[in-house]
C-alpha cells in the first residue's frame, strides 16, 4: 500500500482517509490512477485536484460512508470498480450491521487496490454469470439457528458479517488455534480460490500447479473432515505456510496466494517509508535489507523474499517489545518460498490479461440467510 499526499497542503494521507486532517479537503480515490486525490465541488460532480479533471462522481456506496472511490470518467451513477462486485450486503437500517459492513468494505477495497495494481483479470457476474467474482456479506440468522460460514463457491465469496466484530473474530481465532485472523486475510484467501479457477484451471496450468501444490482431484469434503478430525501432520511447517494449508491443495494454494498478497502489499508500505534493516548486532549480514523497491513490479521473487525475511524479523521483534503478537507469525521454509514463487510468476502472467468491470447483476440487497462452505 502507498502513502498519499494531499495536493492542497502536501499533508501525508493514508488509503482510508476521507478528508485531509490538515486542510480539511475532501478526498476520493481514483482507481484508474491509484491516487488519493483532494476534490472540490464542480458544476457537475467533483473536480479532482490531482489532474484538475471535472465531472467525477462518487460510488453509490459513498452514501453509506462505505466507499470513497470515484466512478469511471463519464459515469454519473452506480458503483465503483470494487463495489461492482457486491452481491448481497447487510441490513443497513441496523446500525450494528452497517458498522460491520463498513469494516468489511475497508478490507475489500484494500484487496482491490492490489488486484488493480496488478491489472489482474476480474470479471463481474454480468460478464460471467456462472463464475464472475461476487461478494455476499451475510449476517447470522437472528434467532441463532444458522451460522454463516465464510467461503468460496465458483466465484461467489461469502463473508460472515460476524467476522467484523473484533471480539468474535478473536474468539474464533483462539478456538481454531490460528496465529493470525483478520478481515483482510479472509478476503485475500477467498479470492485466491477465484484466481485458482481463472489463472490455473481455466488457463491450462493445472499440471504446473499440481507439481507444486499436489493433486487437487482428491475429495475435498473428505480432506476437510480429516483435517478437522485429525489436525495437520506433525511436520506440517516443513512444507506449508499454515496448518490450514495442509487440508487440500486448493487450500494450500489459497493460503499461499493470501500470503503473497500480505508480503507484497506490506513491503510496498515499508518501501514508502524507506525502511532499511541493518542491525549492528548482525555479524553475518543475513538480517540486512533495504526496502526501496516496488514489490508490485519486481520481476525476481528473490528480491521480494530477501527483503521480507529481515523486515519481518525486525517487525516481530518490535511487536514483542510492545508485548504484542508477532506481526507475521509464520515460517517460510524453502518449499513454501517455492510455492510463493509460483504464485509470483502466476500473478505476473495473469496481469497481462485484460478485463473490464461492468455493473453489478442486480442492486445491492438485504442478506439472504444461506450457508456457504469454504471451498
Amino acid at each position: 500500500m502507498k502513502l498519499f499526499v494531499c495536493q492542497v497542503c502536501t499533508n501525508i494521507l493514508y488509503f482510508e482517509n476521507r478528508s485531509c486532517g490538515r486542510c480539511g479537503h475532501q478526498l476520493a480515490f481514483m482507481p484508474e490512477r491509484q491516487i488519493l486525490s483532494a476534490i472540490e465541488p464542480a458544476e457537475e460532480g467533483f473536480r479532482t485536484l490531482t489532474d484538475h479533471g471535472t465531472g467525477r462522481f462518487f460510488c453509490a456506496n459513498a452514501e453509506h460512508d462505505a466507499c470513497n472511490w470515484l466512478l469511471e470518467t463519464g459515469e454519473t451513477a452506480g458503483f465503483c470498480r470494487a463495489c461492482r462486485h457486491n452481491g448481497t450486503i447487510p441490513n443497513l437500517s441496523d446500525p450494528a450491521q452497517l458498522a460491520g459492513w463498513r469494516e468489511l468494505e475497508v478490507a475489500k477495497h484494500r484487496l482491490f487496490y492490489s488486484l488493480i495494481r496488478w491489472k489482474l483479470p476480474v470479471k463481474t457476474r454480468i460478464e460471467d454469470p456462472e463464475h464472475g467474482l461476487i461478494f455476499n456479506f451475510l449476517a447470522d440468522d437472528p434467532v441463532g439457528q444458522q451460522k454463516v460460514m465464510t467461503g468460496h463457491d465458483n466465484g461467489l465469496v461469502t463473508i460472515a458479517l460476524a467476522e467484523a466484530d473484533d471480539f468474535e473474530r478473536e474468539r474464533r481465532r483462539l478456538e481454531m488455534d490460528e496465529p493470525y485472523r483478520t478481515l483482510l486475510g479472509h478476503f485475500r484467501h477467498e479470492v485466491g480460490h477465484y484466481f485458482w479457477d481463472v489463472l490455473v484451471r481455466d488457463a491450462g496450468r493445472l499440471e504446473e500447479c499440481r507439481a507444486v501444490f499436489g493433486d487437487d482431484t482428491q475429495d475435498y469434503g473428505e480432506a476437510l473432515r480429516r483435517h478437522y478430525d485429525q489436525g495437520p501432520p506433525v511436520d506440517w511447517q516443513d512444507n506449508f505456510v499454515s496448518a490450514y494449508a495442509t487440508t487440500h491443495p486448493w487450500e494450500d494454494f489459497a493460503e499461499t496466494w493470501a500470503h503473497y498478497l500480505h508480503i507484497v502489499d506490506t513491503l510496498e508500505m515499508a518501501s514508502e517509508f524507506g525502511i532499511e534493516i541493518d542491525p549492528p548486532a548482525d555479524q553475518i549480514g543475513g538480517l540486512t535489507a533495504r526496502v526501496t523497491f516496488d514489490p508490485y513490479v519486481a520481476e525476481d521473487f528473490d528480491t521480494i523474499v530477501n527483503a521480507w525475511l529481515p523486515f519481518t524479523f525486525a517487525m516481530n521483534s518490535v511487536a514483542r517489545a510492545m508485548g504484542a503478537r508477532d506481526l507475521y507469525p509464520f515460517i517460510l521454509t524453502p518449499p513454501v518460498i517455492g510455492k510463493l514463487g509460483f504464485v509470483h510468476h502466476l500473478v505476473r502472467q495473469g496481469a497481462q490479461q485484460k478485463s473490464v468491470a461492468l455493473a453489478p447483476e442486480k442492486p445491492q440487497a438485504e442478506p439472504q440467510q444461506e450457508e456457504i462452505g469454504a471451498a
